[in-house]
């Protein structure tokens, strides 16, 4: 086993990590890095019950592999807390999600998807992802959160830059960090404006919010770091996974021009294959955690205070859950993936990415049911936790 060696930093691994992943989950389901001192598991099976144990697998340490750290983070960053601080703060923001906020915007996703693919129209090919999966979801979080139009384009690529991985130390960079401090500083000034100016938005939402103190037990408005850091989750993750997912699904349905020329006669059909296009190919494949105790899983027992990294990629190509994994099939009924995470951190926008990647793909079949992806000019964007087209040019 000398030579079956994985860690989310290698570039070498951003087009095909599957066949070394399905090494993984039969050789080593438990695997050991020394290099990089973390331990990975492979399998859904093991990867669902972590998730379901945050008590034990802690999100405290923080996500990423280069960003983890011995002590707790201190930060406001809803996905780097355990509960209950994660549970308060996760029921705020869940009102940036509910339902009558996501089904108003069915509507106004349908209009952007066509502003944006109807100025393709008789171009004959464009970026898919650069002029429409990378612009669709940040126009969306912004109408939801109130960010101003004049802004988004910039914010972006901001977002972008946060995303900025460098070969041995991943997103732990000038750049990542830098683009970081700058997305919390022109988020979190909208937040001064609400208090004079409230609007129907998730920003005045969130000035407005109280939680009960830690300490004294009173109620309490959210401090700016709070704000800030919600603020920078809710567009980062809002842009940059949709992003992913959307320009997925034209790649994977060029690969499988059969099951796209379904979709385009039976558009019903459209729902079900966006869940397995995310089993398949899933935006996020790689999180990270942190052990609170010594646990065993299955023949191994991983130490206390341990970087435990959960490949939920390899989790939905296991054929020991899935019949055939490594290939895509539109009328698989998926009970369920890991790719939106379980339990306490389910990712609460996971209705509005589901909704973005159907209407994105109906949108994109009424227009053109067939088409050709470059693959030779494509180019594919890797971090130690998302995977996808960067640029994806079609011909149409």
């Amino acid at each position: 086993m000398t030579d079956l060696y994985w860690d989310p930093l290698a570039p070498e691994l951003r087009d095909d990590p599957y066949p070394l992943w399905r090494r993984l989950r039969d050789e080593a389901p438990v695997y050991r890095n020394d290099r990089f001192d973390f331990y990975a598991l492979s399998r859904f099976e093991d990867i669902e019950a972590a998730h379901r144990d945050a008590e034990t697998f802690s999100s405290s340490h923080g996500t990423t592999l280069e960003t983890m750290a011995p002590e707790p983070q201190d930060t406001a960053m809803m996905i780097w807390l355990d509960p209950p601080k994660h549970t308060t703060l996760r029921k705020l923001v869940s009102r940036a999600f509910t339902v009558r906020r996501v089904s108003a915007l069915e509507e106004r996703i349908h209009e952007i998807c066509a502003e944006l693919l109807d100025a393709q129209v008789g171009s004959g090919g464009f970026d898919y992802v650069q002029d429409f999966s990378a612009i669709l979801p940040p126009t969306v979080i912004s109408i939801l959160l109130g960010v101003p139009g004049s802004e988004r384009e910039e914010l972006r690529h901001v977002v972008d830059n946060v995303f900025h991985m460098e070969e041995g130390v991943g997103m732990n960079n000038e750049t990542s960090i830098g683009a970081l401090t700058e997305l919390g500083l022109r988020l979190g000034a909208h937040f001064a404006d609400r208090r004079g100016n409230p609007r129907d938005d998730v920003f005045t939402d969130l000035v407005n919010a109280e939680v009960a103190d830690e300490v004294t037990g009173q109620a309490r408005r959210l401090t700016d770091a709070e704000l800030a850091s919600f603020a920078i989750l809710l567009f980062s993750a809002g842009s940059e996974t949709v992003a992913r997912h959307v320009g997925w699904a034209a790649s994977v349905l060029d690969e499988y021009p059969d099951q796209r020329a379904e979709l385009a006669r039976d558009p019903g059909l459209i729902p079900g294959a966006i869940e397995e296009i995310l089993r398949y190919e899933p935006p996020s494949p790689v999180n990270a955690r942190w052990t609170t105790r010594d646990v065993t899983v299955r023949d191994a027992t991983i130490p206390a205070g341990s970087r435990v990294i959960l490949i939920t990629g390899s989790a939905g190509h296991d054929e020991r859950k899935y019949p055939d994994p490594d290939v895509l099939d539109i009328h698989r009924k998926v009970d369920l993936h890991m790719t939106f995470g379980y339990g306490v951190h389910f990712c609460l926008g996971a209705a509005l990415a589901r909704r973005e990647g159907r209407i994105g793909l109906e949108e994109t079949l009424k227009r053109w049911p067939e088409w050709s992806v470059d693959r030779a000019r494509t180019e594919m964007l890797y971090t130690s936790t998302v995977r996808g087209p960067l640029r994806l040019p079609i011909l149409v």
